[in-house]
C-alpha cells in the first residue's frame, strides 16, 4: 500500500504523463507521444525561454504542450518565418522553415506574469498568436521526455 501512495504522491507533486494531443509540435515530438511532465517547474514561477511546457490552454481549457518562445517584458515578432525576440534574430534548428514561409507576426510584448508560446510545427500550431501571452498560473509544469 505505501509504494502505491507513494507513486500516487509523486504524480501527483512531481510527475506526470501526458500523451501529446496533436502535431503542433512535430518534428520535435510526434502526436500520440507520451511525455512526463515536471510539476515542480510550474510551482516555482519562472519557467525559461526555450523550455517546452504542459499548460491549460486558454483557447478550450485542455493540456497543450508548446515551447516558450518569450517571457514578461521581451517583444515577440516573426518575420517571413524567422523568430525575432527583442529584435535579435533566434535560431531554430528544430524548425522546418520551408513549411512555414512568409509568415509574419507582431511585434507583441509578453505582458507581466505571463510567456509567449509556439508550436515547433509552426504552420498547423494554434498557440500565442492566436491566444495571446499565457499566464504563468495555467503552466503545470516543464517536459521531461520526449522532445529532440
Amino acid at each position: 500500500m505505501v509504494p502505491g501512495l507513494a507513486l500516487l504522491g509523486a504524480r501527483a507533486w512531481l510527475v506526470e504523463p501526458f500523451t501529446v494531443p496533436s502535431d503542433s509540435m512535430e518534428p520535435t515530438i510526434a502526436q500520440g507521444s507520451v511525455v512526463l511532465v515536471y510539476k515542480p517547474a510550474a510551482a516555482s514561477g519562472t519557467v525559461g525561454r526555450g523550455a517546452v511546457v504542459a499548460f491549460t490552454s486558454p483557447e478550450d481549457g485542455h493540456v497543450a504542450i508548446k515551447r516558450v518562445i518569450a517571457v514578461a517584458g521581451q517583444s515577440v515578432a516573426i518575420r517571413d518565418a524567422e523568430l525575432y525576440v527583442d529584435g535579435l534574430h533566434v535560431d531554430e534548428p528544430f524548425i522546418d522553415h520551408s513549411r512555414i514561409d512568409a509568415t509574419y507576426f507582431g511585434p507583441v510584448t509578453v505582458p507581466p506574469g505571463s510567456i509567449f508560446v509556439l508550436g515547433d510545427n509552426r504552420g498547423v500550431s494554434i498557440d500565442s498568436r492566436d491566444y495571446g501571452a499565457v499566464p504563468l498560473t495555467a503552466i503545470q509544469g516543464t517536459l521531461l521526455t520526449g522532445g529532440k
